[in-house]
């Protein structure tokens, strides 16, 4: 069977239907919650504040931590698990890798900031959600940044190249299924995130990377529009997008 037309109407080179907001938790220094679909990612930003114990403490740049968390009933599918898991420390540990090459850490030393993301609600692509929903907060919360994160999943479902694949075609049965999450610096194009799970040729990965990069130029335009929808003031003169 050939996968003709995606499930949900939308164009292959379509993402689902995005939100954005930052500020949403008031006792964070700085919160984002983005939106793919029906998978929701909120991210809360504590820091850069002292690191305990000492011994773990850098003193030439801070510390980024990030605590990745779907919540007990977020999936369609079986109960998550409360507490940590394998994966949840898998994704938590990319994230903050995704994360790091725009951040300016120097400027922070003996400290650590923390980032919280927890998905009251997933259907595929929570890992891409978590670091567009951390990228926002951690500039919400004024941290020196190179650039925002941008992030989402593409892949192959069948014959067809996909961007921002659902659950219903990560577990297409009818044909081969890779699912790519990516992660892009969008000023400078540079990838901070790219795993695979699935099997494509090099001619289909160079071309779901290129519709990804362009997916995850739409998304920065979008986070960026949730911060100065915050700080309208501060972004009026800013020439240097």
């Amino acid at each position: 069977m050939v996968y003709k037309k995606r499930l949900d109407n939308r164009g292959f080179d379509e993402a689902r239907k995005i939100e954005a907001k930052v500020g949403v938790i008031k006792k964070a220094d700085g919160s984002a919650y983005f939106k793919f679909g029906n998978t929701w990612a909120y991210a809360a930003v504590y820091g850069p504040r002292n690191l305990f114990p000492r011994f773990l403490q850098d003193p030439s740049k801070g510390i980024l931590r990030c605590n990745y968390n779907m919540m007990p009933f977020s999936s369609s599918e079986d109960r998550v698990r409360p507490g940590g898991s394998r994966r949840s420390k898998e994704i938590s540990r990319v994230t903050a890798h995704a994360l790091l090459p725009v951040l300016n850490l120097d400027e922070y030393p003996n400290s650590v900031v923390d980032v919280f993301i927890e998905l009251p609600e997933t259907e595929a692509g929570s890992r891409t959600a978590g670091i567009n929903a951390a990228s926002m907060a951690l500039a919400d919360a004024g941290l020196l940044m190179k650039d925002l994160v941008s992030s989402v999943s593409v892949g192959r479902v069948d014959d067809k190249l996909v961007v921002d694949l659902d659950y219903a075609e990560e577990s297409y049965p009818d044909g081969p299924v890779a699912d790519i999450p990516l992660a892009v610096m969008p000023n400078s194009g540079k990838i901070t995130l790219l795993q695979m799970d699935g099997l494509v040729s090099k001619e289909q990965l160079k071309e779901v990377i290129k519709m990804g990069k362009k997916a995850c130029n739409q998304i920065y335009e979008i986070q960026k529009k949730a911060l100065k929808d915050k700080y309208p003031k501060h972004s009026a003169g800013d020439n240097n997008e």
